[in-house]
């Protein structure tokens, strides 16, 4: 597995907070599923947080199966992604899966509220949405950031 490093602009040299979250990569036909936040207009790969007593796999098909409906079996962490912010380290770790089955989704309340729904995009345009990261540098530090570690995942990938 690799390891990438992305170092923010406001990083304090240092971190005493981190957090650790896992994400499905799922391709099929040469079409990758994400979530899209339809109230912010964000995509992303489809994940979330690890929690306490979790392992990294478990962390990755619960994310996966709330946000999408889809049920996956992770096969190979394929990257990590150390983020440093401020006084913070964002540790992503990406998984391939593939599908295994449907079940029902289980949002959460900030999730409904941003209108997430999943989506296929082709691998291509996934990468061209994810590439213009830098157009968000000025006005929105939030997609700045998640578009610029999605790209780096999947370019890491390709």
């Amino acid at each position: 597995m690799k390891t990438v490093s992305i170092v923010g602009d406001n990083y304090f040299g240092y971190w005493d907070k981190q957090r650790i979250a896992c994400r499905g990569i799922i391709i099929e036909d040469d079409m990758i599923l994400l979530s899209y936040a339809g109230k912010l207009d964000v995509w992303m790969l489809p994940g979330g947080g690890l929690e306490d007593g979790e392992s990294a796999e478990g962390c990755c098909v619960r994310e996966v199966s709330e946000e999408t409906g889809i049920t996956i079996e992770p096969y190979e962490c394929v990257l990590e992604i150390d983020e440093y912010y401020e006084n913070c380290k964002y540790m992503t770790m990406y998984y391939l899966g593939k599908i295994t089955g449907k079940c029902d989704r289980k949002l959460t309340d900030m999730e409904i509220s941003q209108e997430m729904v999943p989506h296929w995009l082709p691998v291509e345009e996934a990468l061209d949405v994810f590439s213009r990261h830098a157009d968000y540098a000025d006005r929105d530090e939030m997609k700045r950031g998640l578009y610029l570690r999605e790209y780096t995942a999947l370019k890491e990938l390709k």
